[in-house]
């Protein structure tokens, strides 16, 4: 079954991939962060209100669980910090993890201090109030805490000394070990010098002192800074019992399947709209298909690469996109009017590209839809 589409730049014959199968018992922790279906018919201002389709947003979850996946909740993939507000985090979070003790699926969930807003009168103090208040409502509602970076804290820090204060002030607190998550400035801008340094190398020192000094509070660490040598540099002095999961949506397949001193696990973005090809990948890597494997993730690298390309904190926008194309929501409408931060050409080149990776799951559906996102942004067939 094959679907001709008009595209900007050429025309393209859409074709639909393998169906997807369910997880098996992989030998990786696999979640995928997930996004918000957006609510386009409340009454609402969407630069102003969130508002949420609960029923296709959990349904998506449901659909990540089904293939194996675990669930990163209220994440930046979730547009935490770009329209996803703190009390609509905790609802969507109090939801899903509900749905996930009920069915027995894995959860982690996003705990900062974006109720918080940085300025010159934040103290270190507030931002410890602020990760309290997150973490103690993550905890209450059932999941494990994703200890999310701070921008508070990146405004409010005067050196690597009130991020070892801060980190282990929060981390003694919990309940059960978190994930701490080093989100580069390339996913947002607001987070440059994180851990008291704008040299990674030298923030990588304090953050494994950090992970040294609570490595009994720490599952493990999800780094997003899209260099494969900066993680495993990092990922081969973790102590004992800590993981590494990767966040790097340009080279995972290689840290995923890792080297001879050790792998990473994974909690990605990318598998969102990726996750039928990526179960599959992760099931040949389990069986040591290591061929098959990245015959598998390859075609699905330039798609990554491209959603996340620069300015890299716009990729939601991507990730949307596909979901609507692959009819896991039915309009292209985002939290905070965010389906207007790509170009229409960049949207051409996903669809390009997700049908050369086998991510389309009914080609006459995608077509019909893409036309009709395309004509709202003045190219008619």
């Amino acid at each position: 079954m094959n679907t001709k589409l008009d595209l900007p730049g050429g025309t393209v014959s859409l074709q639909a991939g393998p169906r997807p199968a369910k997880g098996g018992a992989w030998n990786r922790t696999a979640y995928a962060a997930a996004h918000v279906v957006a609510d386009p018919l409340a009454e609402a201002d969407p630069w102003v209100d969130v508002a949420l389709d609960w029923d296709r947003t959990l349904a998506f979850r449901e659909h990540l669980w089904d293939l194996g996946f675990g669930v990163a909740e209220a994440m930046d993939t979730a547009q935490r910090g770009m329209g996803l507000d703190w009390p609509t985090s905790l609802e969507l979070i109090r939801r899903s993890t509900e749905l996930a003790r009920d069915k027995g699926h894995l959860i982690a969930s996003g705990a900062g201090t974006d109720h918080l807003t940085p300025g010159p009168d934040v103290t270190i103090d507030d931002v410890i109030r602020a990760y309290e208040e997150q973490c103690e409502a993550v905890e209450a509602a059932g999941s494990r805490v994703i200890l999310m970076a701070s921008r508070a804290l990146a405004q409010a820090a005067q050196g690597p000394d009130d991020y070892a204060r801060v980190y282990g002030r929060i981390l003694s607190g919990l309940k059960q070990p978190a994930i701490l998550h080093w989100l580069g400035e390339m996913f947002d801008p607001a987070l440059e010098g994180y851990w008291g340094s704008g040299d990674h190398m030298a923030a990588m020192e304090t953050c494994l002192s950090v992970i040294a000094d609570n490595a009994d509070k720490v599952d493990g660490i999800k780094i997003s800074l899209l260099s494969a040598d900066k993680e495993i540099a990092m990922r081969r002095r973790l102590p004992e019992g800590v993981l590494m999961y990767t966040g790097d949506d340009f080279n995972y397949p290689d840290l995923i399947e890792g080297d001879e001193q050790g792998h990473s696990h994974a909690l990605l973005g990318i598998f969102d709209p990726i996750a039928a090809v990526a179960a599959r990948a992760l099931s040949e890597l389990a069986d040591d298909d290591r061929k098959a494997y990245h015959a598998t993730f390859a075609p699905t690298v330039p798609l990554s690469r491209h959603i996340f390309r620069a300015p890299t904190r716009f990729y939601k926008t991507g990730v949307v996109f596909l979901a609507y194309l692959n009819g896991h929501q039915d309009h292209f409408t985002m939290v905070g009017g965010q389906e207007s931060t790509r170009s229409t050409l960049h949207l051409a080149e996903i669809v390009r590209l997700a049908n050369e990776a086998g991510l389309i799951a009914d080609p006459d559906m995608s077509a019909s839809r893409a036309r009709a996102v395309f004509a709202a942004r003045g190219i008619v067939a």
